[in-house]
């Protein structure tokens, strides 16, 4: 495996105060990481001696470990310093997950883009104020391995997988600046090759699992593929069953309810399939587009809302927002949104729904100037260009949630 970054950030410090000062009694509970329930640990007499003087208002330590769960990973990251048995409980992975079913709503815009000498800079917006703000405000963060990098392929649970090139990829959470970067693929060298990526997590397993897919042109001019499986705590790629249909359309495949997600046709528009790879079973599914009601539609792009597969579908002058509402099911397609193109903008101006609010606002990638980011209000039918500044030309747009899921595990 090659390095990974385990770094604490220890230089924010907390300020005492009752609540985080704690007794004997506290400092003993931690979360035991095989059942996840709550253990006591033989206290040091050395710790006995110090609280048997103290006299300070308590929580029962349940208590506690709901309200820490609650808390912005800022905060946790910090809290880390106020006394070992903290630090113990919010690095325990049982109390990650933990914290990632309670803290749903912290969701956040990540830009990467050129800077003006041409490096690459990345950017977090909270998706609070992005929808709120008139200027939303960003947190410029540190990418591990400087300007190396080809693509972003997905977020899940606060990881992001990025492409670093054909044969390497790799896991970075940048809410608690931790990372890995995976083995290499190690695929034959062709000149007519490239490879797309997917990331997800088998609930199944309890594993976090990158899928590439690598695709080739063999010597009768069609296009081939390998299909290789890398699960996160081991250190080598394993091979799985081929792609089923032709080769993926996207460059990254999108992840929900266990499974992967790709567009695939061997020819036309009109043709393309979701080809999905289920994570547990690494095996292969096949689904239909949404009856458009004929509508003539241009293209088609592939994404996730509201934990549901999406299609966002451009026809000349408007575009649709459709979700599986249940998964697997072809008849559970349900238009969200109508969407029409703001003003003289040309064709398939939307590239990506990327997260829709519980108002009914949905935020959207477009091909215009500026961010190219746009919010639509669907009561009212408003559009309002985002203001993200010192940000023109090349850019790539990814939602992800805010977490303590270590990559490195």
């Amino acid at each position: 495996m090659a390095p990974s970054s385990d770094t604490d950030d220890s230089n924010d410090a907390v300020s005492s105060d009752p609540l985080t000062e704690e007794t004997t009694a506290t400092k003993r509970q931690r979360l035991n990481s095989s059942t996840g329930t709550l253990i006591s640990p033989a206290p040091s007499s050395s710790e006995d001696s110090v609280h048997a003087t103290m006299q300070l208002p308590t929580l029962p330590f349940e208590i506690m470990v709901e309200i820490l769960s609650r808390l912005p990973v800022k905060f946790l990251v910090q809290l880390q310093s106020v006394c070992k048995s903290w630090k113990s409980l919010i690095s325990d992975p049982k109390f990650a997950k933990k914290h990632l079913r309670v803290s749903t709503t912290r969701h956040h815009l990540l830009l990467i883009y050129a800077n003006p000498s041409r490096e690459f800079a990345l950017a977090a917006y909270p998706l609070a104020s992005v929808f709120t703000e008139v200027t939303a405000t960003a947190t410029q963060l540190e990418y591990p391995l400087n300007n190396r990098i080809e693509q972003i392929v997905d977020s899940c649970h606060g990881i992001l997988c990025f492409a670093l090139d054909q044969h390497f990829a790799l896991l970075w959470n940048p809410s608690i600046r931790k990372f890995t970067q995976l083995p290499s693929l190690d695929n034959p060298k062709r000149k007519e090759s490239y490879t797309i990526y997917g990331f997800g997590y088998d609930h199944v397993n309890d594993s976090y699992k990158v899928v590439a897919v690598w695709c080739y042109e063999s010597d009768d001019g069609s296009y081939k593929t390998q299909v290789k499986v890398h699960a996160l705590g081991t250190n080598a790629w394993r091979r799985i069953q081929d792609f089923p249909l032709g080769v993926p359309f996207e460059y990254s495949g999108k992840f929900v309810s266990g499974t992967i997600n790709w567009l695939a046709s061997r020819d036309s528009y009109s043709s393309w399939v979701i080809v999905s790879l289920d994570l547990e079973k690494e095996s292969y599914q096949e689904f239909l587009q949404p009856d458009y009601g004929g509508v003539t539609v241009v293209t088609i792009s592939l994404g996730v809302l509201r934990d549901c597969l999406c299609i966002l579908s451009h026809s000349d002058t408007f575009s649709d927002v459709w979700l599986m509402t249940e998964y697997g099911n072809k008849d559970s397609w349900t238009k969200l949104f109508h969407v029409p193109y703001m003003g003289d903008v040309g064709s398939c101006p939307y590239t990506k729904a990327l997260y829709v609010s519980e108002d009914e606002k949905v935020l959207l990638g477009c091909q215009s100037a500026g961010s190219g980011l746009v919010v639509y209000n669907a009561r009212d039918g408003i559009f309002k260009p985002l203001g993200i500044q010192n940000i023109n030309g090349w850019m790539v747009r990814k939602i992800y949630q805010e977490s303590l899921i270590s990559p490195c595990s």
